[in-house]
């Protein structure tokens, strides 16, 4: 017996050795998928073959230059430069990138993006169709002119002022306005805190177009560009491409070399407290710096320092959730987690958000847990479930990874190219996790917290509203709390155990009784004996999910109004109690090592479940199904707490502009009916616990009221019987509900108002909402999505482009069946005060011109694409057909049916769009709403 487990260790060791040091010393093997290289101008350029999505590519340039490379006086101009990507290349000129590819159902804003941050600034074209003749190459082409052939004309840099302040006005919230506060102490010294990447107003405002030009000159150059492509296409044929043409831009000479910038170190623990009067949260947080692991040495040992922190963070995680869930909470929310802060540099950070006047005490709460880990550790208990949830997530990944998607993949390309990420194959990082993880010790994961938590380099931040009768945590009283607690006598945690068994009793269950094919979707239904209607279908486009969903007509409709805060709130609220006998620790805890997760909530006009699971987690995922209609849990400690965590949210929410305007749109177009309530404490103080239970009762129950769909990798032998067995055991009652109409609407005939708020940032926001009858048919439907997608470029290319009033404009179309059919479209937009009104009138203008001449040819035909492009990437996953069986057991129509999709998209005319336009707008009820600073003079 000994040698035979003597044989077997040494053949373990063999293995895991073998995984570990297959490369040269500690290193880590770029994934072999991926070919990799650099052009003797020094473009890194990497390619890999990716099927997910279907006949998909997705190109990406990236800029080792950001923020950080701007001299004072280019303040802003690596964001600047970014947007004036967009206006105008070589082979480009104008509009001509966004125009080109909007042909092929390529959207800016979700297809054709990019970002600036302090290091970085990349670009993507996304999900590009690889079947349309020509457009790889077009994107290469785009590529090759972000790299060295941008414009800059200054006709076009003068007219991109206008957007670029306009999102700056859109982007100074109150969270962005105090990190402007605090940034310079917490990266004092560094160019960090001099930066903020959107840049300075003046200088955007009136520097010179040269300035811009030599910025672009001087960093967007080939030895600091990555090229990146990665979809549905031949890797070799695509690297001869990108060697061809990208080998043609010459290198800079002499070129500036690329700093890196330090953060320096400090022995003093620093103090800083920001306010704002639009703050709506008090928090204090303690970050501590850490020099980061050099981009060289980021090998297999580097993998396992990733592992032992991920395991930290998650039973620190856990800790924290279960404070929460217990008695009077003493903090909001809290954190404490290791993670990535600036490049070259990691960050400890212990923090906790409060009630009013309640910082010092959250703060002191958090970081006696933080020091309860400093010096008992986890528990072993704590750490095997944190192994085994993380090794859970490793196989879901790992049986998943076909259907790993490209922007995902080129992300950890991005990291690699920019700071020398691992770039393993998920094959070969999930045999890491499973050689590396049993070895890791109890010992090595606790004694991170001393490790981390130093005296020297430490930043506390204190932040809220700056409202009269609210005091903040001061400096004096910080560091006092760091004293005490290190002085103070602190009980190690208490892991308490957890049953294995879900449900302990037996269940009798009930046969399926009735069969019919559903054979249009490839599905079966199945009626059981105790009524309940079950529809599966088999799918693998996911290989390792199985989604779940179900419905019942009804909904908060048949609630009366003295109980809408209740039902409002019933789904938030039950998710907190657990299920069955197990309060929602012990819940999570007997979940450990499963991938599942199951969800109640209560529409308008149905109540309904959503779930998801692996396939060999699917009978847990009905089990827990089972538990919420059999035995749900209402746990008052539970309710309480998240009860006091919500108040404390709201406490100071009337501060936040964003939530006083989604408030007064929502009373304005419902009629300020009595069944329209905002959230706010008079809500809360309305939420009775007693009636959250029956409520619950009476809404979730009934088996046969219920219709509940199966989509996922899983066997028709092996659902049935589970089905039988859980959803079979159901009870069922006679009768079926159907929803009441209330008539929450929007008043008939125009409103508009002008509400006068207190900004410190000038800026209006217009809101113009419609709302009218109209039939849920297919046509309408895809009219619809068709009209929606032309106003989406109509007013990109008007208000954003044409006249440089704003950042963004939203337009919005919907329809709805039940509780009446209706059809409602909203546009919105933020712009300066003073411009307002002239603004909205082009609102106006562009309806009226899509009433009386319809769409443009070309932007019918870039919408329509769009449309047919995000239905053919949609198909191939769970959700798609989920969404389909539902809507045709609800609706009673078949959106899989080309004729009720594709055969209707492919036949619109402008004519078409213009009628659809005149029936939507016409005749619609009209809420026209201006949202201006309180100051503004008439």
């Amino acid at each position: 017996m000994k040698n035979i487990q003597s044989m077997l260790l040494v053949s373990l060791f063999l293995v895991v050795s073998t995984v570990l040091y297959a490369q040269s010393g500690n290193q880590v093997p770029v994934d072999p998928e991926i070919r990799m290289g650099k052009l003797q101008n020094g473009i890194t350029y990497y390619i890999r073959h990716n099927s997910e999505p279907e006949s998909r590519a997705s190109f990406y340039i990236i800029q080792n230059v950001g923020a950080l490379l701007e001299e004072d006086n280019q303040n802003g101009l690596a964001h600047f430069l970014e947007h004036m990507a967009f206006n105008g290349t070589k082979h480009f000129p104008g509009k001509g990138i966004i125009s080109s590819l909007e042909k092929h159902g390529v959207a800016f804003g979700y297809n054709i993006n990019a970002y600036t941050a302090y290091n970085e600034t990349v670009y993507n074209l996304s999900d590009v169709p690889v079947n349309s003749p020509g457009l790889m190459d077009t994107c290469l082409l785009v590529l090759n002119d972000w790299s060295d052939y941008l414009l800059l004309t200054e006709e076009e840099i003068d007219a991109e002022r206008g957007v670029i302040t306009e999102e700056w006005r859109t982007r100074r919230t109150a969270d962005f306005r105090m990190m402007k506060e605090y940034m310079p102490v917490l990266l004092k010294g560094s160019k960090f805190a001099e930066r903020d990447v959107i840049g300075d107003l003046e200088i955007i405002s009136s520097f010179d177009p040269e300035t811009l030009r030599n910025f672009y000159h001087d960093w967007y150059r080939t030895d600091l560009q990555a090229i990146v492509a990665v979809g549905d296409f031949d890797a070799l044929e695509m690297e001869k491409k990108v060697k061809d043409l990208f080998s043609a831009i010459p290198a800079v000479e002499n070129p500036l070399p690329r700093p890196f910038f330090e953060v320096p170190e400090h022995n003093e623990t620093r103090f800083v407290l920001v306010t704002d009067k639009e703050a709506s949260q008090n928090s204090v947080d303690l970050y501590i710096k850490i020099k980061a692991i050099e981009p060289a040495d980021k090998g297999v040992n580097y993998l396992r320092e990733q592992y032992i922190r991920t395991l930290f963070n998650s039973m620190a995680s856990k800790r924290i959730n279960e404070l929460l869930q217990k008695g009077i909470p003493p903090f909001v929310t809290g954190s404490i987690n290791y993670s990535g802060f600036v490049r070259g540099y990691d960050v400890f950070s212990i923090g906790a958000s409060s009630k009013a006047n309640e910082e010092s005490k959250a703060f002191e709460a958090i970081y006696t847990e933080a020091e309860r880990i400093r010096r008992h550790g986890f528990t072993q208990g704590e750490l095997e479930r944190a192994k085994s949830n993380m090794l859970t997530s490793w196989e879901n990944y790992y049986n998943e990874r076909d259907k790993i998607d490209n922007d995902s993949r080129i992300s950890s390309i991005q990291d690699h190219f920019l700071i020398n990420e691992p770039l393993a194959s998920v094959e070969y990082n999930y045999e890491m996790v499973k050689a590396i993880l049993p070895g890791i010790s109890l010992e090595e994961v606790s004694v991170k917290a001393s490790e981390w938590m130093t005296p020297s380099n430490r930043v506390i931040i204190a932040q809220g509203p700056e409202e009269e009768g609210i005091s903040h945590l001061s400096e004096q009283e910080a560091l006092a709390i760091l004293e005490r607690i290190s002085l103070a006598y602190i009980e190690p945690y208490v892991d308490e155990a957890a049953g294995t068994e879900l449900i302990s009793s037996m269940l009798a269950g009930s046969p399926v009784t009735k069969t019919v094919a559903l054979d249009k979707f490839g599905a079966v239904e199945w009626t059981l004996a105790n009524g309940a209607r079950v529809i599966f279908r088999k799918a693998d486009y996911e290989k390792d999910n199985v989604a779940l969903s179900a419905y019942s007509p009804g909904g908060s409709s048949l609630v009366s109004d003295d109980l809408v805060p209740e039902i409002s709130m019933l789904s938030t609220f039950v998710g907190n109690y657990g299920a069955g006998d197990f309060d929602n620790i012990t819940l999570q805890k007997m979940l450990t090592g499963k991938k599942v997760s199951l969800s109640v909530s209560v529409g308008e006009v149905t109540e309904n479940i959503s779930g998801s699971s692996t396939p060999k987690d699917f009978e847990t995922m009905l089990q827990l199904l089972y538990l919420k209609f059999e035995e749900p849990r209402f746990d008052e400690e539970a309710h309480n707490a998240l009860m006091e965590r919500y108040k404390a949210f709201l406490a100071s929410m009337n501060n936040n502009p964003q939530k006083v305007m989604q408030d007064s749109v929502s009373l304005i177009l419902t009629g300020y009916h009595p069944r329209s309530r905002v959230m706010d404490n008079a809500f809360l103080e309305d939420v009775e616990f007693i009636n959250i239970e029956k409520l619950y009762r009476e809404r979730i129950k009934d088996a046969d009221d219920f219709t509940f769909f199966i989509v996922g990798n899983i066997e028709e032998e092996t659902v049935k019987p589970l089905v039988e067995k859980y959803i079979g055991s159901m009870s069922s009652f006679e009768g079926s509900e159907k929803w009441v109409d209330h008539h929450v609407e929007q008043p008939e005939g125009v409103i508009i108002k002008e509400i006068p708020m207190a900004l410190a940032v000038p800026k209006s926001t217009v809101l113009i909402n419609y709302s009218d009858d109209m039939d849920y048919n297919p046509y309408n439907r895809q009219a619809a999505r068709v009209l929606n997608g032309i106003l989406d470029i109509v007013y990109n290319e008007t208000i954003r482009e044409e006249e440089g009033g704003t950042y963004g404009v939203s337009a919005s179309i919907s329809l709805q069946q039940f509780p009446s059919a209706k059809a409602s479209a909203t546009i919105m937009f933020d712009c300066e005060p003073e411009r307002a009104a002239e603004l909205k009138a082009i609102v106006y203008r562009e309806i009226d011109k899509m009433i009386k001449e319809g769409p443009s040819q070309e932007n019918l035909d870039k919408a329509v694409n769009n449309v047919l492009k995000t239905r053919e990437e949609s198909k191939m996953h769970n959700s798609y057909w989920l969404s389909a069986l539902y809507t045709y057991y609800f609706s009673g129509v078949n959106f899989d049916d080309p004729a009720n999709y594709e055969d209707i998209l492919m036949k619109f005319t402008p004519a078409d769009i213009s009628r659809f336009a005149a029936d939507l707008f016409g005749n619609a009820d009209v809420a026209d709403i201006i949202f201006k600073p309180a100051e503004l003079k008439e």
